[in-house]
C-alpha cells in the first residue's frame, strides 16, 4: 500500500507523454483496468486492520479521481492538437483571388434568331410559333403540294409510327395555321426546328429556319424584294451587299424566287421566295381576288456560319465547348 503515490506519479507521467488516444486507452488500462496496478493494490484493502481501511479507501478514491482527470485532461489535449494541425494544413489564404464562377453564353444560332427576330420586329413583323409535329395537311395538302412531290417521301421526311403525322419540313405551316385563325392585314414571321432526312458538312436532320409572310390588298413583289434586302443588309451590317433574285419554283408561291446574295465576290444562295399561291389562300378560306401577298423562307443556321465564318453547320450542334467558348 505505501507505494500507491508512486504507481499514481508513474500512471500521470506516462498519460503526460502520450499523444494518441488509443494509446493513452491502452496506458489507461494498465493502471485502472481489471487487472491493472491499481486496482491489484485496491483488492489488497481486504488485508488491512479495521481500523485503516476507511482512510486507504479514501486514498484508493481521490488516487482514482486524480488519474481519470488527468486522462480527461489529455484527450482534451490530444483532440486539441489534432484539430490544430488539421487546421494549420487546411488553412486558406485570404489574400488569394477568389475563383471566377463560370458563366455560360447564348448559342450562335440562338443569338442569331433572336438577332432576326429583332430586325424583322423594326419592320413591323410579328413572331408567331407552332407545333414542331405535324399532320399531312399542315405540311404539305394546304401548301398546294401535290399527292405525287418528292418531298412527301420518306426518304425526306420523318414520319411517325402512325403514318399520318410528321415532323414538320419547314415553318409554312405556322402560317396556315394562323391563317386559319386571323384576317388579313397578315404580318408574321414564323422562326423554328425543322427536320428533313440528310446530313452532311452543310446540311443537318434537324436545322432552324424562319419564314415571313405579308398578306394585304397592296403587298407586291416590290415590296418583298425590299423587306428580304433591307433585312439582308441590317443583319450583315453592309450597305454594299448586293441581292438578286433568280426564277425558281415553290408549289405554295407563284412566281417564286431563289434569294442569292454576294459580298463582292461569288454569289450564294441563302433562300427562296415568292408571291403566295391562290391555292394556298383559298385553302385558308381568304379571298385571293381581294388579297395577295409574299412569303420569304430563310435559314438562320446558314446566315449564322456566314456571320461568324463557320464552314462546317455539324460544329453548331456536337456540343463542344472548346467551340462553343468563342461565341461567349
Amino acid at each position: 500500500m505505501d507505494n500507491l503515490d508512486t504507481v499514481v506519479q508513474e500512471a500521470l507521467k506516462l498519460f503526460a507523454g502520450i499523444d494518441d488516444t488509443a494509446q493513452l486507452e491502452q496506458v489507461k488500462a494498465r493502471y485502472l483496468g481489471k487487472a491493472g496496478a491499481l486496482t491489484d493494490l485496491q483488492k489488497r484493502l481486504g488485508s488491512l486492520p479495521a481500523a485503516e481501511r476507511p482512510a486507504m479507501g479514501a486514498r484508493f478514491n481521490a488516487a482514482k479521481e486524480q488519474l481519470e482527470a488527468a486522462l480527461a485532461a489529455q484527450r482534451d489535449k490530444i483532440r486539441a492538437g489534432k484539430l490544430a494541425n488539421q487546421l494549420t494544413q487546411e488553412a486558406l489564404d485570404v489574400t488569394l483571388p477568389g475563383r471566377g464562377i463560370g458563366s455560360g453564353g447564348q448559342h450562335p444560332v440562338t443569338r442569331t434568331l433572336e438577332r432576326i427576330e429583332e430586325l424583322f420586329h423594326s419592320l413591323g413583323f410579328a413572331v408567331v410559333d407552332g407545333p414542331d409535329i405535324e399532320t399531312d395537311y399542315f405540311n404539305f395538302t394546304a401548301l398546294n403540294q401535290p399527292e405525287n412531290h418528292p418531298a412527301r417521301s420518306m426518304h425526306d421526311t420523318f414520319y411517325l409510327d402512325d403514318g399520318k403525322h410528321l415532323l414538320r419540313t419547314h415553318t409554312s405551316p405556322i402560317q396556315i395555321r394562323y391563317m386559319e385563325t386571323h384576317k388579313p392585314p397578315i404580318k408574321i414571321i414564323a422562326p423554328g426546328r425543322v427536320y428533313r432526312v440528310d446530313s452532311d458538312a452543310t446540311h443537318s436532320p434537324m436545322f432552324h429556319q424562319i419564314e415571313g409572310l405579308w398578306i394585304d390588298e397592296q403587298a407586291s413583289f416590290a415590296d418583298l424584294k425590299g423587306v428580304t434586302i433591307d433585312f439582308l443588309r441590317c443583319f450583315f451590317e453592309r450597305n454594299d451587299l448586293k441581292v438578286r433574285f433568280r426564277p425558281s419554283f415553290f408549289p405554295f408561291t407563284e412566281p417564286s424566287a431563289e434569294i442569292d446574295m454576294s459580298f463582292g465576290g461569288g454569289w450564294l444562295e441563302i433562300g427562296g421566295c415568292g408571291m403566295v399561291h391562290p391555292n394556298v389562300l383559298k385553302n385558308v378560306n381568304i379571298d385571293s381576288e381581294k388579297y395577295q401577298g409574299f412569303a420569304f423562307g430563310l435559314g438562320p443556321d446558314r446566315l449564322a456560319m456566314l456571320r461568324y465564318g463557320i464552314n462546317d453547320l455539324r460544329l453548331f450542334f456536337e456540343n463542344d465547348l472548346r467551340f462553343l467558348k468563342q461565341f461567349n
